[in-house]
């Protein structure tokens, strides 16, 4: 077994306390009460996880990059992200899509040293917070859903900073596995303001150790547990490298080894829109990873077991309302599923 360095991490610190809120943008609507447009199309081996017929209903929104879908349970709201930017949306049936807040990571004037200062993927980490990666200020920090009260929970590792950590789940026993790709930084591998000498797959302990679980990944980007815990699974966005990988944990929550399940480069040389990035898991520990071509449904062991197009990339999902909606951020709009299958925490 690896040996991992493990560092301290920065606790609470305030990053903004009660962020301002701005109207939202006119090109976004704020009531939705009419039906909403049908796009893309389902392709599925199996009927027991999603019809091939539902209808992919295209919410709304017109963004940068939309991205790191939450749904926050208390509330019944979905929250997600515009990483470039800068914010973080809102959308609650029949109220539509609002702006809920801004700045979501470093405030203007933006730092020469990035090319993206907004929050990029959301994870719940209990009733009452979110797991927020920010590109902008380069941290990992949680974020208090009532109060909009920011608390950095890591910005460091073994005194390096961060490049622009990525993406996060959180284990029932508290640890948090987070990704730290260089799509933050401007010129990515080459910025000069770049610390860390790798891109790296973290595990934040809850006393405040961070473990470097894998610094082999070329651009570690979205991040899911089974619903064992028994198994980490990390999407690896290079085009030249497209796959996903899936780590075995120990009784501490560390990898003893791990394997690639699937490796979908020549979809992404073939022109499928998407890289591999955000996912999400159902009950049964199938996965519903965004990458070439939309969604694609996935076993555990990585078999193709259905894909859903939107017509453009896809940067992230998550299910919502009982569990039985899958939520996708599709580059420039929000849209969204129902699937037989039901996800995992509801």
């Amino acid at each position: 077994m690896k040996h991992f360095g493990v560092s301290m991490a920065a606790i609470s610190l305030c990053l903004a306390c009660s962020p301002k809120q701005e109207a939202p943008d006119s090109n976004v609507s704020q009531t939705q009460t009419l039906s909403y447009e049908t796009i893309g199309s389902i392709e599925t081996k199996t009927a027991d996880l999603i019809s091939p017929d539902a209808p992919i209903q295209k919410i709304g929104g017109n963004y940068a990059w939309s991205e790191g879908p939450v749904w926050v349970h208390e509330g019944g709201y979905l929250l997600y992200t515009d990483v470039p930017g800068n914010t973080i949306y809102r959308f609650k049936e029949a109220e539509g899509i609002s702006v809920w807040m801004t700045p979501s990571g470093h405030p203007d004037p933006k730092p020469n040293y990035t090319s993206s200062q907004g929050a990029n993927g959301l994870y719940l980490l209990d009733s009452e917070h979110i797991i927020v990666p920010d590109h902008g200020n380069r941290t990992l920090y949680k974020l208090n859903v009532k109060s909009k009260e920011k608390a950095i929970l890591a910005d460091r590792f073994e005194g390096k900073r961060f490049n622009s950590p990525n993406d996060a789940v959180v284990s029932k026993s508290g640890v948090i596995y987070f990704t730290d790709p260089p799509y933050g930084l401007e010129k990515q591998d080459k910025s000069s303001a770049k610390e860390l000498p790798y891109n790296g797959v973290y595990a934040l302990y809850p006393d405040g150790a961070i473990a470097l679980l894998d610094d082999k990944l070329t651009r570690p980007n979205g991040i899911i547990l089974s619903p064992d815990e028994a198994t980490l699974y990390v999407a690896n966005s290079d085009p030249n490298d497209a796959k996903w990988m899936a780590y075995s944990l120990d009784e501490n929550g560390m990898p003893d080894d791990k394997r690639e399940i699937l490796n979908v480069t020549a979809d992404v040389k073939a022109g499928e829109p998407g890289l591999p990035d955000g996912m999400a898991i159902d009950t049964n520990g199938n996965l519903y990873a965004t990458g070439p071509g939309g969604v694609l449904i996935l076993s555990a062991e990585g078999e193709r077991l259905g894909l859903i197009r939107t017509g453009s990339a896809i940067a992230n999902c998550t299910f919502g309302d009982d569990g039985h909606t899958l939520y996708m951020t599709s580059h420039r709009f929000l849209a969204r599923v129902k699937t037989k299958a039901k996800g995992l925490g509801f």
